[in-house]
């Protein structure tokens, strides 16, 4: 089954490239592309997309804000921002509001479909700066973890490894597990730490102190 795409991007000959790079591939179902997300909460569940390309900077309601609506009712959908500036702080925002990943826009013809297939690996395609911006903007002073989450030494050695910037395969290699099991424990602690993503179960992983 080919994976469904839905693009949210008011750069019209943009967002008409983008769908003609994806649907060249075979792979993927492009089920929807619109200018604006006014209409984000209705179309994600109509449409039931398995990845959503997602523009930062739109009319009307803007990218992070549409990924806020999307996170009250989905948590599931894999969802990559797509930014002109590695620097922009609203970068940082979208993560922390739920955001899988982002794409400079000036790298979209090379990276999409490999930042795509990332993303659905359990990835979290973003540039080193994008990361430590990230992470520097989460911590706060350090402290001692307040809360039990309640985490097996396994997820525990797990989180350290994904920490450490190791993807799932190196993950799985490490411990002589299987991709999918490393899956199951991340979903675990995700759960746990009640976070949505890879760069939030990092960042409250340091911040916390939990490796």
């Amino acid at each position: 089954m080919s994976v469904r795409i839905l693009i949210y991007e008011d750069n019209t000959n943009l967002r008409e490239s983008l769908v003609g790079l994806l649907e060249l591939t075979g792979e993927y179902n492009v089920v929807g592309s619109f200018p604006d997300c006014l209409k984000v909460s209705e179309q994600i569940s109509a449409m039931a997309p398995d990845v959503v390309l997602m523009d930062i900077d739109m009319p009307g309601i803007n990218g992070i804000e549409a990924v806020k609506k999307i996170r009250s009712f989905n948590r599931n959908v894999q969802i990559i921002m797509l930014t002109v500036f590695d620097d922009n702080t609203h970068v940082f925002d979208a993560m922390y509001a739920g955001a899988n990943g982002y794409l400079l826009k000036k790298y979209v013809s090379d990276k999409l479909i490999h930042s795509i297939r990332e993303v659905l690996d359990g990835g979290a395609p973003m540039s080193p700066s994008i990361a430590r911006m990230i992470i520097s903007n989460m911590q706060q002073p350090a402290r001692e973890a307040s809360n039990d989450y309640q985490l097996t030494n396994r997820e525990k050695e797990i989180l350290q490894l994904l920490s450490k910037g190791n993807s799932f395969k190196m993950i799985a290699a490490e411990l002589m597990i299987s991709i999918d099991t490393v899956r199951t424990h991340i979903k675990r602690i995700y759960d746990k730490l009640h976070v949505r993503s890879q760069i939030e179960a990092v960042s409250k992983a340091i911040n916390e102190k939990l490796v």
